[in-house]
């Protein structure tokens, strides 16, 4: 799969780092160092490399959008014509100063994205962990049991696309349904991100799902 990362920060660099490593060809673009996406794709490997958002999204199949809600017009701008293109963000709805969602309650950040961009095939995934458990997750990836992650979207096709890489990166796929019930995922990144930077355990934490049979009597 040709993946491009519009957005290489911590989030955007450590998953195309992944996906690289997982056997995806990866363009890094969209920082402000040309000489960071250059680091990014020779520690990402042979299958790894840098450009603009434009180049990230004419050759891509997917594209993955980690860049900080101030910047999502930016990126788009210059990423250029995304019709028929997988957008999976990451990308929450926050404030300048990174304290509270700017959009809740009755619509959420991918559904103002999906509004934004109504050719473009978008899913919510990623967005509910913290960057810093990526590479142990993936470090272990063949264990039986893996922490899940929730995803969300409209299109079929663009889901499978995301529960692959979701595999891929050593989560276990759980598909919460449309695109809408990102309004309850991005809360509850915000619960993520108290338990990751102000509980006493460190940031490194992922969250399960486990389904129980009901007993009877």
């Amino acid at each position: 799969m040709r993946i491009g990362i519009l957005g290489s920060g911590l989030m955007g660099g450590k998953l195309g780092t992944i996906f690289a490593r997982a056997g995806h060809d990866v363009i890094f673009s969209y920082s402000r160092s040309r000489r960071k996406l250059n680091r990014l794709a020779r520690e990402a490997g042979s299958r790894a490399s840098a450009g603009t958002p434009r180049e990230a999204a004419e050759e891509a199949d997917v594209l993955l959008l980690a860049v900080h809600w101030s910047r999502v017009n930016d990126v788009l701008k210059q990423a250029g014509d995304l019709s028929g293109k997988v957008l999976i963000t990451c990308s929450m709805p926050m404030n300048a100063s990174d304290t509270a969602l700017t959009i809740a309650h009755g619509s959420s950040g991918a559904e103002a994205l999906a509004k934004r961009t109504k050719r473009v095939k978008v899913v919510s995934a990623f967005g509910t962990i913290p960057s810093e458990v990526l590479f142990d997750v993936y470090a272990k990836r063949r264990k039986k049991v893996r922490p899940s992650l929730v995803y969300c979207g409209d299109n079929k096709r663009a889901k499978t696309v995301a529960a692959r890489l979701i595999r891929d990166v050593g989560f276990d796929p759980v598909d919460v349904g449309p695109l809408r019930m990102a309004r309850y995922a991005e809360p509850f990144t915000m619960l993520m991100a108290q338990v990751a930077y102000e509980g006493k355990g460190g940031p490194a934490v992922a969250y399960r799902i486990e389904q129980f049979k009901e007993r009877k009597g």
